[in-house]
């Protein structure tokens, strides 16, 4: 009997079944529509507006990532992943406006995606810096070493140091032009938005990759209990250093891509409460699951986008609304921690992994 029409579930025979990317038809019939979806009909049917509320969905996406690998796998507690981002934003862009690249290169467009590579690297291992008191510390200490990390890297070191190179003040201009890849000149939110779609594949690929290893099995050995992890023989400073590279490593990333959608950075734009804000992603999206970082960071993107439209006709009659949005944004964000902390705790990738069960397990889903 073919194992494609068995009732109830789906059967693996081999390793290599059971840990395919797409396992059944089914699957990969809903991946080329999600393809279709995300490469064809958005650009198509959506508006400039839209568009860029997918770029800012796409950043969020690729701050949590880190932070879910820190926090949901790993069970390393940061609130200062802001830092590693600006920590990319800015080494790219200094490498685009002050580095001297050949010729070829900036003819060519190379020097963009080489920059959004090295700030990645140069992230990762900033991030190790402020990993390295893990192997001594977790829980709350851990959290106030992170926090450090956020106010030595920004308000300390970017702000009266970094943003002051070639006499700038506080801002970095970013001339149309600058950001290109390959022949393509970033200069519209449409191509912002295909180039991130790929570094959201790619990175999600890597990580995905990364947790499906020995490396991930011994990130999650180390978040369920790292006494027992270390008497199973697994280094445990080496495996949470690795991990505070790796998320690092994304967050750079995700800061070098930020740059694409600025006319300028400073360090406004990389405050503590973004790193507070891809926590509170995380345990929206629900902690340990790639789908909690990406359907937190939807939901927080979006329900933010539509009570902004909401107090927008208001304006008029009550101007002090809009002026005072920034503290509604912040309540609306306290409130809805809270209200899934209550209602919904193992966050919204649970509830998205109990309706894949009630389908593919009917009729007998009980």
């Amino acid at each position: 009997m073919s194992t494609t029409w068995l009732p109830c579930g789906v059967y693996h025979q081999n390793y290599d079944q059971d840990h395919a990317w797409w396992q059944t038809n089914f699957i990969r019939g809903k991946m080329i529509l999600l393809f279709l979806t995300l490469f064809v009909f958005i650009p198509w049917f959506a508006d400039e507006y839209w568009i860029s509320v997918c770029n800012l969905i796409g950043y969020t996406v690729l701050g949590a990532l880190g932070v879910q690998l820190l926090i949901g796998y790993c069970g390393q507690i940061t609130l200062g992943h802001a830092a590693f981002i600006a920590v990319g934003a800015y080494t790219s862009t200094l490498l685009i406006l002050e580095f001297p690249w050949p010729q070829f290169m900036l003819d060519f467009g190379l020097a963009y995606p080489l920059s959004i590579l090295i700030a990645a690297f140069v992230a990762g291992i900033w991030s190790v810096l402020f990993g390295l008191p893990s192997a001594r510390v977790k829980g709350f200490y851990l959290i106030l070493t992170t926090m450090a990390a956020q106010f030595i890297t920004v308000d300390f070191i970017i702000t009266g140091y970094v943003s002051q190179i070639g006499g700038r003040g506080q801002a970095f201009s970013l001339p149309p032009g600058t950001i290109k890849v390959g022949p393509w000149i970033i200069d519209s939110d449409l191509k912002v938005y295909f180039m991130m779609l790929i570094l959201v594949i790619v990175c999600v690929m890597i990580i995905a990759n990364l947790l499906r290893s020995r490396v991930g099995r011994a990130w999650v050995a180390i978040r369920d209990n790292d006494i027992s992890a270390e008497l199973m023989g697994i280094n445990v400073v080496k495996y949470k250093l690795l991990a505070f590279f790796v998320a690092g490593f994304i967050g750079g990333i995700a800061g070098a891509f930020w740059i694409s959608n600025l006319a300028a950075i400073s360090p406004e734009h990389f405050p503590w409460f973004w790193s507070l804000w891809l926590v509170g992603v995380i345990l929206i999206g629900g902690v340990g699951s790639l789908h909690g970082a990406i359907f937190g960071s939807i939901f927080m993107v979006v329900v933010m986008e539509l009570l902004q439209l909401a107090v927008i006709p208001l304006a008029d009659t009550y101007p002090k609304l809009l002026m005072d949005f920034l503290f509604i944004k912040e309540a609306a964000f306290g409130l809805a921690i809270c209200a899934f902390m209550i209602f919904e705790p193992n966050g919204l990738a649970y509830r998205w992994w109990q309706m894949k069960n009630y389908f593919n397990l009917w009729p007998f889903s009980y």
